[in-house]
């Protein structure tokens, strides 16, 4: 096929509106008519631009394409099958039950980098591949597909101005501006120039094209490989449903298979069989990556005082020096997260995300895609912001690592607006993940380490102020493990203790002690998953457990424990944040919140 044959080009994108509508009839529901407008931008991309081996999708020169409008699954699986990929039959079991071809995208397909389908994402996440582009100094090309709705999402704007000020050449977005969302028109309809002006005052070259004409899609695509220095965006006027009477250009059709879809199969020309010859990548040299040198994680002395915050960020440091595939990014916090202690020893490999919480996350799921273990940081509180992409990191199945710091109102003066209470929670419910809360700097240290080759979501709490040491340095702390920390066979109850409460519950054990009433102390550093063996005997020996978080009530540390037991049926009191904090020293928001040494001491003498 000639490259630039044009009446070609019209062929294929006319198959590919063909079986975006019969898969979307087959399945009885679907998105054709967001997928008919962009099947020529699609079609001259794959024929012409793309370069992408689907025989070996880790082929590290692919390109790597993203449907940041996921909801147009037809037409990229129409797209898998005029490459060749799958077959007519399988994609006719689009939507169905054990098919990979889903709703949205995801990466059970092994073409797909990333799930996507929330919208405002895909455009995050390939600035984070395009980044890694430059670390490993490839020349693949990123190109996202995006809808002009999704352009109402902050976390658009969020990436455009990080590509723009990072001049991510490598990156294209191609915007398919039809005009109509879900239920009506879009904010700025066709007016593509609207468009044009946000993306060129964050630095971005903009090409407007008629998004239904291959000569002009072509000709963008040219002008965007060839583009230096800043990213490109492709603002192409489409009709939605186009090429279908009964839906081109309508309100009302959206995310609904055609009502007629014979009918609109004979009116683009009826099935075809075209294949499109995808250009392979030139095989280049194998991916950059920087040296590792033998090294050991910090080491703090049993009795002193550390911050586990300070202790992450030095092990940070450390593994960095020890694997060349660990990279950290911020979310302007590095000071106070201690991510910075990463930052100077390895600038090449530390990415300031500014405070953009959304795209720091976006931008560790794109480089997790290539291979690279992203620490991401920022305080607890924070990461809230950005929940949704950590749930759709967790959908794409991507292995990234989220450290908060500042959690609980042992923060102290900051308020209520720095504390993350609800942290414990939000990650525990993403699918795969794993959560840890380190109680001492060994501890942290140690964490930090096993978090590199953990897959999935996981995601290292660590505290503000100075706590003791109590565990000897390399003292290993296993995923799913926990340390009973006392224990004796008359032990009338067991306080679950995880972080700073460790600390508390140790007071407030030795303070019963006194006053003849024994107790046990689990240090639960790992929430989730919770090690289940220890809590079962605790509450089968002393039949009463006592949880203790400085965090929410809801979804935490005490509902990890629930879980854990509740089939025994023990007696459990679950101890944590209640109320509204305000300002006051960490000592102070502790007694306030009912969960200081002396709080858990009355607990327990309550509960007996």
């Amino acid at each position: 096929m000639p490259e630039r044959d044009l009446q070609y080009l019209t062929e294929l994108a006319a198959q590919l509106r063909v079986d975006s509508v019969r898969a979307a009839a087959e399945a009885g529901s679907g998105h054709p008519t967001s997928s008919m407008s962009a099947a020529d931008l699609m079609a001259v991309l794959f024929a012409c631009h793309l370069h992408y081996d689907f025989e070996n999708p880790d082929n590290p020169a692919n390109d790597h394409l993203i449907f940041s409008k996921g909801h147009a699954s037809p037409l990229l699986y129409a797209l898998f099958k005029a490459a060749g990929a799958i077959d007519d039959k399988e994609l006719l079991t689009f939507r169905r039950r054990g098919s990979r071809l889903e709703g949205h995208p995801t990466p059970r397909l092994p073409w797909v980098d990333v799930a996507t389908g929330s919208l405002g994402q895909g455009l995050p996440v390939g600035v984070g591949l395009a980044m890694a582009g430059r670390l490993e100094r490839m020349p693949y090309r990123v190109w996202v597909l995006c809808g002009d709705s999704e352009l109402a999402e902050g976390s658009i704007w969020e990436a455009a101005e990080h590509a723009g000020c990072e001049g991510l050449a490598n990156l294209t977005a191609i915007v398919d501006v039809n005009r109509l969302g879900q239920r009506g028109p879009t904010r700025h309809g066709w007016d593509t120039g609207a468009y044009a002006r946000r993306f060129g005052a964050f630095g971005w070259h903009t090409i407007e094209i008629d998004g239904h004409d291959p000569g002009q899609i072509d000709y963008a695509l040219s002008d965007a490989c060839n583009t230096r220095r800043r990213p490109t965006v492709i603002l192409a006027k489409t009709r939605k449903g186009e090429g279908a009477l009964e839906v081109e250009n309508r309100e009302g059709a959206h995310g609904k298979p055609l009502k007629e879809p014979d009918k609109a199969v004979g009116e683009l020309g009826g099935r075809r069989d075209l294949r499109v010859e995808v250009h392979k990548p030139e095989a280049p040299a194998a991916p950059y990556r920087f040296e590792s040198r033998p090294t050991s994680l910090p080491a703090y002395e049993v009795g002193d005082k550390a911050a586990t915050r300070t202790a992450f960020g030095e092990a940070l440091a450390a593994l960095g020096a020890a694997r060349g595939d660990i990279v950290a990014l911020d979310g302007e916090v590095a000071d106070s997260t201690k991510a910075e202690a990463f930052g100077k020893e390895f600038p090449e490999r530390f990415f300031e995300m500014y405070i953009a919480e959304q795209q720091l996350v976006a931008a560790a799921v794109g480089l997790q895609v290539r291979g690279w273990k992203p620490y991401a940081a920022t305080f607890a509180a924070f990461l809230t912001r950005a929940y949704d992409f950590i749930r759709m990191a967790g959908v794409s199945r991507a292995s990234i690592r989220l450290v908060g710091s500042h959690a609980g109102v042992a923060i102290g003066e900051d308020g209520p607006s720095q504390m993350g209470l609800e942290d414990l929670a939000m990650l525990r419910a993403v699918h795969g993940s794993t959560v840890l809360y380190p109680c001492d700097a060994n501890q942290a240290a140690a964490l930090t380490a096993e978090l590199a080759d953990i897959e999935g979501v996981s995601y290292l709490r660590t505290t503000r102020g100075e706590t003791p040491v109590i565990y000897p340095p390399d003292e290993r702390f296993p995923v799913g493990g926990s340390r009973v920390l006392r224990h004796s066979p008359n032990d009338r109850a067991t306080i679950v203790a995880a972080g700073v409460t460790v600390h508390e519950a140790l007071a407030a054990a030795d303070e019963l002690r006194e006053a003849g009433i024994p107790v046990g102390v689990i240090d639960l550093y790992s929430i989730k998953p919770v090690d289940t063996a220890a809590l079962v005997e605790a509450a089968t020996t002393t039949g009463n457990l006592i949880t203790v978080e400085d965090h929410r009530l809801e979804g935490g540390l005490g509902d990890a424990v629930m879980d854990a037991v509740s089939e025994l049926g023990p007696r459990v009191v679950k101890l944590a944040v209640t109320g509204l904090p305000g300002s006051a020293t960490p000592e102070e928001q502790l007694a306030d919140a009912g969960i200081d040494r002396h709080a858990i001491a009355e607990a327990v003498k309550r509960l007996l």
